[in-house]
């Protein structure tokens, strides 16, 4: 119950990733997640700073000095552990691979995906579209079953409706496994800071 609550906890999730790229303060965080429109982090800022609140207190990150810019408020910057690191990686490819977790999760990992690498990424989404696949036959016995017992065509629109998306689904994640097995698809282990000081540069919050 705990991984499962630890799973849906897509703010963390996000902070984990952004400081394994380079340590930064809340703020920078903040910044980046907008600009970068990842809308599956609600509640912004009170959100991200309970998460690193949560990861200070679990051990997953640690402080790592704290700067003061004339009258502003004093910016603590923040660097990923060892142990986040590794959490961050189980996380990820738990979300990844389990097509049962929310919606919303599985976007969020997908975002994310650069923090692992690109073997870590096509095994993860080997097991996910293996399951989807299953799914999609057990829901193709399922229709026919009721199909059988005469149910009106109106009442398997829903049924009709999960089998559908499951499809779409598993199309959507084989091609992006055939992108990552041809080469078309790929990065180099971890996403680059260059990313974050492109778009957050040197610009400061008004004092």
């Amino acid at each position: 119950m705990a991984r499962r609550r630890a799973d849906r906890d897509l703010t963390s999730l996000t902070v984990l990733a952004l400081l394994s790229v380079r340590p930064s303060h809340p703020y920078e965080l903040h910044r980046f997640i907008v600009e970068t429109h990842k809308d599956y982090v609600t509640g912004l800022p009170r959100s991200l700073y309970h998460a690193v609140d949560r990861l200070v207190a679990e051990e997953l990150i640690g402080p790592v000095e704290t700067t003061r810019e004339g009258r502003r408020p004093e910016r603590t910057v923040y660097e990923i552990t060892a142990e986040g690191r590794a959490e961050l990686g189980s996380r990820l490819k738990r979300l990844l691979e389990d097509p049962e977790s929310d919606g919303r999760a599985f976007v969020a990992a997908i975002s994310l995906v650069g923090c692992l690498s690109p073997e870590e990424a096509r095994r993860a989404l080997r097991t996910r579209a293996a399951t989807l696949e299953g799914m999609v036959v057990a829901q193709d016995a399922y229709i026919s079953g009721l199909t059988a017992t005469g149910l009106p065509p109106i009442l398997l629109l829903e049924v009709e409706c999960v089998r559908a998306l499951r499809a779409a689904e598993l199309d959507w994640v084989r091609g992006v496994l055939a992108r990552l097995e041809s080469g078309e698809l790929g990065w180099t282990g971890a996403l680059k800071s260059g990313l974050l000081d492109d778009l957050l540069g040197e610009e400061r919050p008004p004092a």
